[in-house]
């Protein structure tokens, strides 16, 4: 069956199921199949002109999600069933646990919120709470006033509302951007380019003199680009790894700039030799110490591609970059780096610290 899908407009789907032992099946009381979710629905489950009942099944890996999607396709039918706004639930037992579920639920809940504090974040000065009720209505949020509090009713239509910064943009939304009145802030600012950039823009200027050409590559890369495809298999521990890749080309954040390089000079083979490329620009590698477990890294990566090894024109643009940011006490030491040829490969010290590397690279 998957050999035939494989031949149609399925083939990109076919891989959420491809890896499971099971596949679920719905059929009707007689066993006749109506859907392979979520792949395909079939034959006798289509809906036609003549269609009177109709059986909303959604399927997916996140119940929550699965939940929205059900209330959201009921809500939205509801208004052309006979008995308008109108569903009838059903109960769902599971197999294994005979555990009993009726959906969908169409749980409403009440959000009670300041007027006065609402408005401030809002940046609208002259509505009352009544205003505020008024205008949540028209946004399909039926609110209640009690004093400076107006309890707001979140449907099962509204399931974008999860805090009151999300109410307080509906009220901005239906009192309309273009009326709120322009204020001038209290504090006294000003905006300065971060040092990080300035030193950015300058390593920038300076490589370009030297007649290299800048290339902007993508931030995301796959698992083989930076492990194995480099020679150095362990560099994948060191990486952020993206949760629901939609493509194996972008697996993991990128921890170096090498591979992006590399990938333009491929794409461009035809071009005339020599090719001299950089690149200036964030990686981001695993940093238990921060809060977010990863941490931001400016990197600079330049490349010579000719017909000869091009080292010394790497070398130079080494010096001339460490004359331009003043730092003289720097030294290259050979080192064994899988990347590169074995013996033309080198590190980069500043202050007793490796600060990068240059070389040869390895065929592989």
């Amino acid at each position: 069956m998957f050999d035939l899908f494989r031949q149609t407009y399925l083939k990109p789907y076919l891989q959420i199921l491809e890896s499971s032992p099971l596949y679920p099946l719905i059929t009707d009381a007689n066993g006749v199949v109506l859907s392979l979710p979520p792949i395909i629905n079939g034959e006798h489950s289509k809906i036609t002109l003549s269609t009177k009942n109709v059986l909303v099944e959604v399927t997916g890996k996140d119940r929550e999600k699965t939940k929205i999607v059900l209330d959201t396709i009921c809500t939205m039918f509801s208004e052309y069933c006979s008995d308008q706004f109108t569903c009838e639930a059903l109960e769902i037992v599971a197999m294994s646990t005979g555990a009993k579920t009726v959906t969908p639920k169409m749980e409403y809940r009440t959000e009670k919120c300041s007027a006065k504090e609402m408005c401030m974040k809002s940046g609208i000065t002259d509505l009352s709470p009544e205003n505020v009720a008024d205008l949540l209505c028209r946004m399909h949020l039926p609110s209640k006033v009690e004093g400076d509090i107006v309890s707001v009713e979140v449907g099962p239509t509204r399931h974008d509302i999860l805090h009151q910064c999300d109410i307080e943009e509906d009220i901005a939304i239906a009192y309309g951007y273009n009326n709120i009145p322009k204020q001038v802030p209290n504090l006294y600012t000003i905006g300065t380019e971060q040092e990080v950039n300035k030193l950015t823009d300058s390593i920038r200027e300076e490589i370009a003199r030297a007649g290299f050409t800048e290339v902007l590559t993508f931030s995301l890369c796959s698992r083989d680009d930076i492990s194995n495809s480099l020679r150095i298999p362990k560099a994948i521990d060191q990486a952020v790894l993206i949760a629901n890749p939609k493509t194996f080309e972008f697996q993991v954040v990128r921890t170096q700039l090498l591979p992006g390089i590399l990938k333009t000079v491929s794409c461009n083979r035809k071009m005339p030799l020599p090719l001299k490329i950089f690149e200036v620009g964030d990686v981001v590698l695993k940093d238990e110490g921060e809060e977010t477990g990863c941490k931001n890294f400016r990197q600079v990566c330049a490349m010579h591609c000719g017909k000869t090894s091009g080292f010394e024109v790497v070398h130079g643009l080494l010096d001339r970059l460490m004359m331009a940011l003043d730092e003289r006490d720097y030294s290259i030491q050979q080192s064994a780096d899988p990347m590169f040829f074995a013996g033309r490969g080198a590190d980069v010290n500043l202050a007793g610290k490796k600060i990068g590397h240059i070389g040869i690279l390895h065929p592989e």
